[in-house]
């Protein structure tokens, strides 16, 4: 594809220089390095070069208002190019049943009044709004994990109702977008509760499939979130289908308790309750308020649960992990066995009871203090609630029994759970985090006295919304959405340069910062702005998806279940982009692929074809200087369309713009 001895604007764009990028002189966790081609003629037109996202491209020419190609796009377009579900590019604005109401309003109302009064305490001038084609872009790939297609982008833009914001994010969070918004979600929460790597490795007992399809259930049921966690924690049975009494839930525990429980403890406080307690297992904890007891205490709520291993019927040498419920008589007891050679009657109401049948039951559990000396412990909540105290109206031997007939310990815990109310606040936290890029608090995992959110109030009367609308995630996803913060560009002006978290100051989303789409993202941006898997078999479309995201996982093996991905702008990643399966697929040229559509379609000039790429990827028309590089790259191929346009895609795939969020 690339050729030597073109002319000096060929080489400009195809050269084999490298080029590196580093926004605005900060770090953003990577750095693109990108060879084979030369991006720095179309990077500085467009703006991204140097200024990372004061991208003056967009300034100079708004998509929103500009005349592009856009419309004529939508009616001209190659086939294939369409949105999930009905088309938006056949209807005429995006309004329909509608599921925004006024309490939604006065939520967003509230969340705005908020920031608002934080940017004034902090003498932040807001950046301007982002246009239409930014926010449609962001919202899609939040929302949905993958950009808009064209024929999505040109029918959101054509849509001149002032609510046509609030319209579309109801679309997406509705039936019409329920598969893309499933599946995206399905990956989000599965990456949450077990890893990237669970259920990758060759012997583990996790089957993710399992865990995806009982999510993308949920998901598609909206089951509220306190049900959805309950049904984790509590969970019993099969982890694979092919065992007995299947749940998929099973998935989450199944490979976390053992060790006495110790990484079901800690997943289970960081994911549902915002809290690190990882390393008070050992010790109390060097900077915070957790204490070694507390670990324990929690994780003896865990003791009744068992992980049992059978045969795998189909596969040798494999097993299936199944979660049971067993009565446990505590550390170092036998059950059942009642060891006493006197036993002590007292009378109660006129009735005559074992005086100490509920040491009997005790089920204590022991851990070790730094310095060598031995410490009993029975399940309490992080809160301090034992649950000895709650259910002390029952009898003396049931809080601390460790026998079903009298608790379940999980199902106990599960209500403790959704009644803290650090349960609200840590999914309101990780929910913002994850479209805004930084949390109220950092880590959104480490909650507590110790580590105050950046927003204190904001973060509690959202959990508060959360907690009263019965727990239901869509709604704090609508609010977060038609934010005014989450509608602002994300140039930096110099009323909100000193607004930076990269330099360890609080967030205050007086800008939309840009952070890079994670792995499954980009996999699904680059299938939806090319349709590289069009020509492909369903089974292979399975495979190559596994591949790509497989390459970029490692476990670390340590004790806290670590591990890292390398999809971070490290070599493995911009290799990937550049050479890989999905990247060749995306700039074939063959007939029926993507290029050969837009290359041939004979409703497009040559100009409105390269407009039609930068759509597709980026969101925006290209701007003058970048139409002059390709047309003389254009003239430099001797007038070949498809080859050219096949490296002003390679190209545009390549750039920061199409792997940034922003």
């Amino acid at each position: 594809m690339v050729q030597r001895g073109r002319t000096t604007s060929a080489q400009r764009f195809l050269g084999l220089q490298l080029c590196g990028w580093q926004w605005r002189g900060r770090r953003l966790g990577f750095r693109m390095w990108v060879g084979r081609l030369v991006l720095s003629s179309l990077c500085l037109a467009g703006g991204w070069l140097l200024a990372g996202c004061a991208c003056s491209a967009r300034d100079a020419e708004d998509p929103s208002t500009s005349a592009s190609a856009g419309a004529g796009l939508a009616a001209t377009a190659p086939s294939g190019q369409g949105s999930a579900g009905s088309s938006p590019a056949t209807k005429s604005s995006a309004s329909g049943t509608s599921a925004f109401s006024a309490k939604d309003e006065a939520v967003i109302a509230m969340i705005d009044q908020r920031l608002r009064v934080a940017w004034e305490q902090n003498n932040l001038r807001p950046a301007r709004a982002a246009t239409d084609a930014e926010w449609c872009r962001r919202v899609f790939l939040d929302l949905l994990g993958r950009v808009p297609t064209v024929s999505e982008l040109d029918a959101f833009r054509s849509d001149k109702s002032r609510s046509k914001r609030r319209a579309w994010v109801d679309r997406l969070l509705g039936s019409e977008y329920a598969d893309d918004f499933s599946k995206h979600w399905t990956t989000v929460w599965t990456n949450i509760l077990i890893g990237r790597t669970g259920g990758r490795q060759g012997r583990s007992l996790v089957n993710r499939s399992a865990m995806e399809k009982y999510l993308e259930q949920s998901l598609r049921e909206d089951k509220p979130f306190d049900r959805l966690a309950s049904e984790l924690i509590t969970a019993e049975g099969s982890a694979d289908p092919l065992g007995e009494n299947f749940n998929g839930a099973v998935n989450f525990l199944v490979e976390k308790l053992g060790d006495g429980g110790v990484q079901a403890t800690a997943k289970t406080a960081e994911i549902f309750l915002g809290t690190a307690v990882q390393c008070t297992q050992c010790h109390n904890h060097p900077f915070n308020e957790y204490r070694q007891n507390q670990f324990w205490e929690m994780s003896a709520f865990f003791r009744q649960a068992r992980v049992e291993r059978i045969p795998h019927p189909e596969r040798e040498n494999r097993q299936i992990g199944q979660i049971v419920n067993r009565d446990f008589a505590g550390e170092g007891r036998t059950l059942y066995r009642d060891d006493r050679s006197e036993i002590f009657l007292e009378v109660r109401n006129g009735k005559f009871f074992d005086r100490d049948a509920a040491r009997q039951t005790e089920a204590p559990i022991y851990y070790e203090l730094r310095n060598g000396q031995m410490q009993v412990a029975y399940p309490v909540f992080v809160d301090g609630t034992a649950l000895a105290h709650t259910l002390a109206d029952r009898g003396s031997e049931y809080g601390n029994s460790g026998y079903l007939e009298h608790v379940d310990r999980r199902q106990e815990l599960a209500q403790y759970l959704v009644a803290a109310r650090e349960f609200d606040r840590a999914l309101v936290n990780r929910m913002w985090a994850r479209f805004f890029g930084h949390g109220f608090t950092k880590p959104v995992h480490d909650m507590g006295p110790h580590n105050p959110p950046s927003h204190p109030e904001l973060l509690d009367k959202l959990g508060l919304e959360f907690r009263a609308s019965g727990f239901r995630v869509r709604d704090v996803l609508r609010w977060i959405v038609l934010t005014e913060a989450y509608a602002l560009s994300s140039k930096i002006s110099r009323g909100n340069r000193k607004d930076d978290p990269a330099l360890g100051v609080p967030p205050q989303f007086s800008r939309f910062y840009v952070r890079q789409m994670e792995a499954e993202q980009v996999y699904e941006s680059l299938l939806v702005a090319t349709q590289a898997d069009a020509t492909v078999s369903a089974e292979r479309q399975g495979q190559t998806r596994e591949r790509w995201l497989r390459q970029f996982s490692t476990a670390f093996g340590t004790d806290d279940g670590g591990e890292a991905t390398t999809f971070n702008g490290s070599i493995p990643q911009t290799l990937m982009m550049m050479n890989g399966e999905l990247t060749r697929l995306a700039c074939s040229t063959g007939s029926g692929s993507f290029l050969d559509k837009v290359a041939t379609s004979a409703d497009l000039s040559s100009r409105e074809k390269i407009k039609y790429l930068y759509w597709a990827a980026v969101a925006r028309e290209p701007i003058a200087e970048e139409i002059n590089i390709c047309n003389e790259l254009l003239a430099s191929r001797d007038g070949d369309v498809v080859e050219t346009l096949q490296d002003i895609w390679w190209a545009i795939l390549n750039s920061n713009e199409f792997i940034l969020i922003h």
